[in-house]
């Protein structure tokens, strides 16, 4: 693995160690613990591998886990399902070419454009990459926007326009988003695109570096928002993978009509 994905690999792992809580393992505190969470040793003991092998994992030093030994490694750090996939594909997280934003098939373009209720596709780094009337209507005119910022990240964390749109529930909206976030910029770890992003929100969101330094992760998938414009109105949402590039996500927003 690259150097930078090592890191990366490294800090999770320290994160999801530091966030365990001895006693609820039924773990002995024979003496003071200096930091929170568990001790390395401790984890490694769960996990039936040796100390040094783990310590080796956590300083982002050239090592290549096994699958056997990464899954012994989520269940005593106690992953939920996101968080064991994510771990999963940080070990085994190829180089990669440098980051450029993907380009949206023209079918799925059309059907976008064709589409009455809002919709829009992005990108591996979250770019809005198309997006149909309905969808400018409900969020921003897209178009008239920088390149720079037709990201939802941007919008929701950086736009004054986002924190409206989502009123009381913008912070749980917002968190849940660099999770998801952090989840794809730890697969691109050190790449210019997601590094300069990443600092861009944390300069311009005062939340962002909270919530950023938990290394919670996250994964897309259906639910509901209540959106203010500005009086408040249920949206359902779903998002698909375009089969032509798997970067490529699809999310439609409807109206909930009172269901």
């Amino acid at each position: 693995m690259p150097d930078a994905a090592r890191a990366g690999l490294g800090e999770f792992l320290r994160s999801r160690r530091e966030r365990l809580s001895p006693a609820a393992l039924g773990l002995p505190d024979r003496r003071r613990r200096r930091t929170p969470g568990l001790r390395r040793e401790e984890v490694a003991e769960l996990a039936g591998i040796g100390v040094d092998w783990y310590i080796r994992l956590e300083q982002g030093r050239t090592v290549s886990p096994s699958a056997a030994t990464v899954e012994a490694l989520a269940g005593a750090l106690r992953l939920d399902d996101a968080e064991r996939a994510h771990l999963r594909a940080l070990a085994r997280n190829p180089a990669r070419t440098p980051f450029a934003r993907e380009r949206v098939p023209d079918a799925t373009r059309w059907l976008v454009e064709g589409l009455g209720e809002p919709a829009y596709v992005t990108g591996g780094r979250w770019d809005v990459l198309a997006w149909n009337r309905a969808a400018a209507g409900l969020f921003a005119d897209f178009a008239a926007l920088p390149e720079a910022d037709r990201n939802v990240l941007v919008f929701l964390l950086l736009d004054e326009r986002g924190r409206r749109l989502f009123g009381p529930g913008w912070a749980a909206q917002a968190e849940h988003a660099v999770a998801q976030f952090r989840s794809a910029h730890d697969l691109w770890a050190g790449d210019p695109a997601f590094t300069g992003l990443a600092a861009r929100l944390r300069a311009g969101c005062r939340e962002f570096a909270t919530w950023w330094d938990r290394h919670d992760v996250g994964r897309s998938g259906p639910g509901r928002k209540t959106l203010y414009r500005p009086e408040p109105a249920e949206f359902d949402y779903a998002t698909f993978q375009v089969a032509e590039d798997p970067a490529l996500r699809l999310t439609i927003y409807a109206p909930t009509s009172g269901k």
